[in-house]
C-alpha cells in the first residue's frame, strides 16, 4: 500500500516538475518555495520517511536522478526525529550514493549526540571522513565534548589526536578540557594535558585558565600555581583571569597569605591590571575568615582606583559584616549601593536577615523579610532556612511551621534542610505526633526525608519510649537506601538495650553493619543538634 502510494506520488511529482528538474537552491521566500519542484520533493520525502524507507525500483530510479546534496540537507533539516534523520541519511548515502555536504553531517551528528545516540553519531562521523568532508573546529569541539560527557573519553581523545591539522584546534582542545573540568573530572583533564597536549602547539592562555580553574575548584591551588610557572615555556602569559582564579582558589583553601601575595603580584605586574573580580575575590576571602576590616580597606582602595564595585562586591561586604554581627556597618554598606548604580537583591536581604537573627533580633529579620516581599523580591530557600532555624531556636515552632506551608505558594523547591529544624524542635519538645505530621506535609511536596530527618525521628520516638515506631522508622530508612550513620545506630541500640529489647538491638546492629559495609564511609550526621541524653 505504502509502496504503491509512494510510486504514485513520485509520478505526480514528476508531472508537477515537468519531467524532473535540475537541482537548484531553494528560494528563501516561503510562497516561492511552495512552487519550487525541489521543495515539493523535500516535503514528500520528509513525510514518507516517517513511515517507511522506499524500496521499489521506480523510487530508486527517480530519487537517484533527482536528489542532490542540497535537497538531502533540506530533508534532514525538515525531519525532527534523530532516528528518522539517520534512516534517511543511511538510505541516501548507501542506496543512492549521495555525497552529503558538511552541513548535513553537522546537523545530523549534533542531533544524534543531543539525543544520546552516540554510537550512530560515531558511525556518521566515520562516513564523513571517508567521504572526504572536513569538519571545522566548532563541529569537532562539540563532538569531543559530547562524547566526553557521555563517558567515552577514549573516543573523544582519539578524535582530538586526529585533528591537530584543523584550523582553530585550540578551540577543540579547550572544549574537551572545559567539559572534563565541568564534570569534575579534573584528574582526567590533567592526564590528557600531560600525556597528549603538553608537547603540542595547540595550547593557549585559555587552556591553562581552564586547568587552573579545575585545580582550584578541587582545592589544589598549589598544583595550579605549579602550572602557572609552566606557562611561559609554552609561549603563554597569565592574564587577569588566571590570577583571579588563583586568588579565589587560595581564598577558598583559607590560604589568605598566598592569596594576598598573588594579589600584590598582579598589582605590580605590567600588562596585567586588577579588576572588580580581583578585588571582590580577595575581599570574599577576608570576609570568610572574619577579617572584615581588611576587606573594607580593599573596598576603599578599589573605589579610589576608579574600579566600580558591583552587586557581588557589595553582597560580599554585607555578608561579611552580618556574619560578625556588625549590623550597623552592614546597613551602611547597603546604603552605599545605590550611589554606585547597584541595588539590594535577594542575596543582600538574606545576608542582613541572617545577621539580625545571629544577634537575636529575629523580629528585625522579619521586618526585612516583609520589606523584600513588598519590593517584589521572592525569598529563596536560604532565606526561609535562616528564619526557620531562628524561630526554632526560640521555640516558636508554630510560626516556623507556617513558613514551611508558604514554600509551595512562593514557588520555593522543598528541601529536607528546611523541614529538619522544625521536626527536631517538635521532637525535642516531646511532640512526636506533630513531628510526624510535619514529615507527612514534607512528603506531600515530594520532598523525601534524608539521613538527618530519619535520625531526628528515631531519637525522638526513643525519647518518648515509642520503641516499636523507632524500629519501624529505622527499617523504612534502610528500605529506601538511606544508610544509617553512627549516631543513628548507637542512639537506637542504646535505647533498645535500656528498654530490654536485646534481640531487636542485635538484629538492627546486623543490618547496620551490612549497610555500612556497602558504603565507602558512613557519614556523621551534622547540621542539626539532636538530643541524645534523654535516652
Amino acid at each position: 500500500m505504502i509502496r504503491s502510494s509512494f510510486a504514485t506520488t513520485v509520478g505526480l511529482f514528476h508531472t508537477h516538475s515537468h519531467g524532473g528538474a535540475q537541482a537548484r537552491p531553494l528560494k528563501t521566500n516561503t510562497r516561492e518555495v511552495t512552487h519550487c519542484p525541489e521543495a515539493w520533493l523535500v516535503k514528500i520525502l520528509s513525510t514518507l520517511f516517517v513511515y517507511r524507507v522506499p524500496d521499489s525500483d521506480l523510487c530508486f530510479c527517480y530519487l537517484s536522478k533527482n536528489i542532490n546534496p542540497f535537497i538531502a540537507f533540506e530533508v534532514v533539516k525538515k525531519l525532527d526525529n534523530p532516528h528518522i534523520r539517520f534512516r534517511f541519511w543511511e538510505f541516501s548515502r548507501f542506496k543512492l550514493n549521495i555525497r552529503h555536504s558538511f552541513w548535513t553531517y553537522n546537523l545530523l551528528t549534533r542531533s544524534l549526540c543531543k539525543a544520546g545516540l552516540h554510537d550512530l553519531a560515531g558511525k556518521v562521523f566515520e562516513c564523513m571522513k571517508i567521504d572526504g568532508v572536513s569538519p571545522n573546529s566548532r563541529f569537532l569541539g562539540f563532538l569531543v565534548s559530547s562524547f566526553a560527557e557521555k563517558g567515552n573519553l577514549h573516543f573523544a581523545t582519539a578524535l582530538l589526536l586526529q585533528s591537530y591539522e584543523v584550523q582553530g584546534i585550540s578551540m577543540v582542545v579547550n572544549s574537551l578540557l572545559h567539559t572534563l573540568v565541568r564534570l569534575g573530572r579534573v584528574d582526567d583533564a590533567m592526564n590528557l594535558f600531560h600525556k597528549h597536549l603538553k608537547f603540542q602547539s595547540c595550547n593557549d592562555t585559555w587552556t591553562f585558565n581552564i586547568l587552573v580553574r579545575g585545580l582550584c575548584g578541587v582545592g589544589k591551588a598549589e598544583k595550579a600555581l605549579e602550572l602557572l610557572a609552566e606557562m611561559s615555556s609554552f609561549g603563554c602569559s597569565p592574564d587577569t583571569v588566571t590570577y583571579n582564579t588563583l586568588i579565589k582558589g587560595f581564598c577558598n583553601s583559607n590560604e589568605l597569605n598566598k592569596a594576598y601575595d598573588m594579589f600584590s603580584e598582579v598589582k605590580s605586574k605590567k600588562g596585567c591590571s586588577l579588576d572588580v573580580v580581583t578585588y571582590t575575590s580577595m575581599m570574599s576571602g577576608y570576609c570568610k575568615a572574619g577579617k572584615v576590616k581588611e576587606a573594607s580597606l580593599l573596598f576603599d582602595e578599589m573605589v579610589d582606583l576608579g574600579i566600580y564595585p558591583n552587586n557581588i562586591t557589595f553582597n560580599v561586604l554585607v555578608d561579611g559584616y552580618s556574619k560578625v554581627g556588625e549590623m550597623s556597618s552592614a546597613e551602611v554598606i547597603r546604603g552605599k549601593m545605590e550611589s554606585f548604580g547597584c541595588f539590594p537583591d535577594v542575596v543582600t536581604y538574606t545576608s542582613l536577615i541572617d545577621g539580625y537573627c545571629r544577634v537575636g533580633q529575629v523580629n528585625k529579620g522579619f521586618s526585612l523579610w516583609e520589606e523584600m516581599n513588598a519590593k517584589g523580591m521572592c525569598p529563596n530557600a536560604f532565606t526561609y532556612s535562616i528564619l526557620i532555624n531562628a524561630l526554632c531556636k526560640e521555640n516558636r515552632l508554630l510560626r516556623a511551621r507556617d513558613l514551611l506551608r508558604r514554600l509551595a505558594c512562593e514557588g520555593v523547591v522543598s528541601k529536607p534542610f528546611l523541614y529538619n529544624p522544625v521536626i527536631d524542635g517538635f521532637c525535642k519538645a516531646g511532640k512526636v505526633n506533630e513531628a510526624n505530621v510535619v514529615v507527612a506535609e514534607m512528603e506531600k511536596t515530594k520532598c523525601k526525608p534524608d539521613k538527618i530527618t530519619f535520625t531526628i525521628l528515631i531519637i525522638g520516638h526513643c525519647m518518648k519510649g515509642r520503641m516499636g515506631e523507632a524500629v519501624s522508622i529505622f527499617h523504612r530508612m534502610v528500605a529506601i537506601g538511606c544508610s544509617p550513620d553512627k549516631i543513628t545506630v548507637s542512639s537506637l541500640l542504646s535505647c533498645l538495650l535500656k528498654a530490654g529489647m536485646a534481640k531487636e538491638a542485635y538484629q538492627l546492629n546486623q543490618i547496620a553493619v551490612k549497610c555500612q559495609s556497602n558504603d565507602v564511609a558512613p557519614q556523621e550526621t551534622k547540621t542539626v543538634n539532636v538530643t541524645l541524653a534523654a535516652c
